[in-house]
């Protein structure tokens, strides 16, 4: 029986390209998405030749009930979740004097709670399987900080400690829990920079290169992966040596 993979997200992205990677490698795989859905089911018909099952679910990930509601029909349909990829995210630009109130709550909600309300909805089947695997998409700017996105910087880097603490207490269940910490990667969330921007960048980056979504899903792969079983409370940097 195949595993089944959840990945918040998927749609579009570091999540459309981690979704055709589980897919490739045999999981049954649970797109979720929030208002995207053409994207979604267009995904999913084009990872069904692959052999697997491959569905979409609508839910924000922000909004509790509905989390779990989704989580109750994965399970109906594909089955009880072994990987969780915490990969919904939003991301901004503002002067910190300029962050209102509701713009600081919504990119916790969203990039913060909504990995809370997915794990804790997918965690007592992992803790009574005593196996599973949970892989959150923080930043670079979650280790480092950036200027001008001090509440999307602040959110990255809880990720960082929910990760940190959440591997400590879920050990002895056979469960893992990693970060991956992505440098400047050319999808729609950084669409809105400039070509200069992009080339200053890449510059910057010792590799030279902006990395790609399938770098970031190369990584999902591995600490899904029982090479990485030894693996847990870890922050993977794969930002072409950005921050070093």
């Amino acid at each position: 029986m195949n595993k089944t993979v959840l990945i918040t997200g998927a749609s579009r992205g570091i999540g459309r390209a981690a979704a055709a990677a589980f897919a490739q490698n045999g999981y049954d795989v649970a797109v979720n998405y929030n208002k995207s859905a053409e994207a979604a089911e267009t995904l999913c018909t084009e990872l069904s030749r692959y052999g697997v099952k491959v569905k979409s679910f609508s839910a924000d990930v922000a909004d509790k009930s509905a989390v779990n509601e989704m989580v109750r029909k994965i399970e109906g349909d594909l089955g009880k979740i072994s990987v969780l990829v915490n990969n919904a995210g939003i991301a901004e630009q503002a002067l910190f004097s300029d962050i209102t109130e509701e713009m600081w709550d919504r990119m916790f909600a969203v990039n913060v709670k909504g990995a809370y309300n997915c794990t804790q909805a997918v965690l007592p089947h992992m803790i009574h399987n005593k196996y599973g695997r949970i892989i959150n998409i923080s930043s670079m700017w979650g280790i480092s900080g950036a200027s001008c996105e001090v509440h999307y910087s602040a959110s990255k880097a809880a990720l960082i400690g929910f990760t940190k603490a959440l591997a400590k207490e879920t050990g002895l269940s056979g469960i893992t829990v990693n970060c991956i910490a992505p440098g400047v990667i050319a999808t729609e969330m950084n669409g809105h920079l400039s070509e200069e921007i992009m080339d200053e960048l890449k510059n910057e980056t010792p590799l030279n290169r902006i990395g790609t979504p399938e770098d970031i899903a190369e990584a999902i792969m591995f600490l899904a992966s029982d090479k990485a079983s030894f693996i847990t409370g870890q922050v993977l940097s794969v930002d072409g040596g950005f921050i070093v």
